[in-house]
């Protein structure tokens, strides 16, 4: 079971907000804890990287992209309701009604998703799919100039939504997608904090992932290491209507999901499922039949190349204001990569064969 540390840091680092390329809240949160076991810095383009034993020959890049899906100011009309643009990508059939933060050099100001309720729309507009463009946002501004003496185009947005806990120790929230895997690397630094590596460890929360995997791009290439292992979240499958045929079979509470395909390397893959089996930790085997959508992606191809792992937290509702996790999926995904990282030697060789 997590200790009441680790879920008071986790759901501080939820409730901060870091839309991509504005992600400077959660980073420090996360700065802030790593920083009591490891050495901390960051780099310009705003990656938190912490340092366990840097000496030792062999590198190894942990990266759980810290930037959640969100939105910037982009427009204010005369009636003082804003226009916003995407940063990343939200599902919006779910954003009506939606309650929102924006975040201004003033602090915070509440907002709601607005669009016309269903008894006044005309029939061709009842059939209609919304886009983002489609739907305002109500600060309660009474005019334009109202409205931007409060706020300023290019501010950025997030749910206002916090971190609570479901039943069946499950907990809901936004920006789960990715701060689950940040908090994963948190807490893999500090269980191996006193140990004896033959590795050194970079723990990266990074950024801008949401944007095109850019953050991981210039840490890897700053940090060049031999292994690098990206920690996300993937589709929680266990919901009615999907089709598993097309999607596989990754539940909640059924452990983190170990990925396979050409953007992993096998014996890095081989080691993850031997680390599980040894602590018999459940866990899930996930196809990828191309690159994956996750900072993996990127490292894989750093430099002359480097040896790349995935290992993801099942999620539901992704890119929502609901996102669910499992604490026993998260608690288990610490629990293998510690056993992972405690397990290779200076010597261990990744070229497959």
């Amino acid at each position: 079971m997590l200790s009441k540390e680790s879920l008071d840091f986790f759901k501080k680092l939820v409730e901060s907000p870091s839309p991509s390329g504005f992600e400077q809240p959660a980073a420090k949160v996360f700065r802030d804890y790593v920083s009591k076991f490891s050495k901390v810095k960051v780099d310009v383009m705003g990656n938190s990287i912490a340092t366990l034993n840097e000496e030792a020959g062999l590198r190894i890049m942990l990266a759980g992209h810290i930037d959640q899906i969100g939105f910037l100011v982009n427009y204010v009309n005369d009636q003082g309701f804003l226009y916003l643009t995407q940063a990343g990508g939200p599902n919006v059939l779910t954003l009506i009604g939606a309650r929102l933060k924006i975040h201004t050099k003033k602090g915070p100001i509440l907002g709601v998703f607005g669009a016309k309720t269903k008894h006044q729309l005309e029939e061709e507009e009842a059939k209609k799919t919304y886009k983002l463009e489609d739907l305002w946002v109500d600060i309660g501004a009474k005019d334009k100039n109202d409205a931007l003496s409060m706020i300023c185009v290019g501010d950025p947005v997030t749910f206002a939504d916090g971190f609570e806990e479901l039943l069946g120790g499950r907990v809901i929230a936004p920006g789960f997608d990715d701060k689950v895997g940040a908090f994963v690397v948190a807490e893999v630094l500090k269980n191996l904090a006193n140990e004896n590596l033959d590795a050194a460890v970079y723990g990266v929360a990074t950024v801008q992932e949401e944007l095109g995997l850019r953050g991981a791009r210039t840490a890897a290439y700053g940090i060049n290491p031999q292994v690098g292992i990206a920690i996300d979240v993937t589709f929680g499958n266990d919901y009615p209507g999907i089709n598993k045929q097309k999607w596989g079979e990754t539940d909640l509470d059924k452990g983190p999901v170990i990925s396979r395909g050409g953007n992993i390397n096998p014996k890095i893959y081989d080691t993850l499922v031997e680390s599980a089996e040894r602590l018999q930790l459940p866990y899930q085997i996930d196809a990828q039949g191309s690159a994956t959508g996750t900072d993996a992606n990127l490292m894989q191809v750093n430099k002359e190349g480097m040896a790349t792992g995935l290992v993801s937290v099942p999620l539901r509702y992704m890119h929502s204001q609901c996102e669910i996790v499992s604490l026993d999926d998260v608690e288990n995904t610490i629990y293998l990569l510690t056993e992972f990282i405690k397990s290779l030697k200076a010597d261990t060789s990744f070229i497959p064969a």
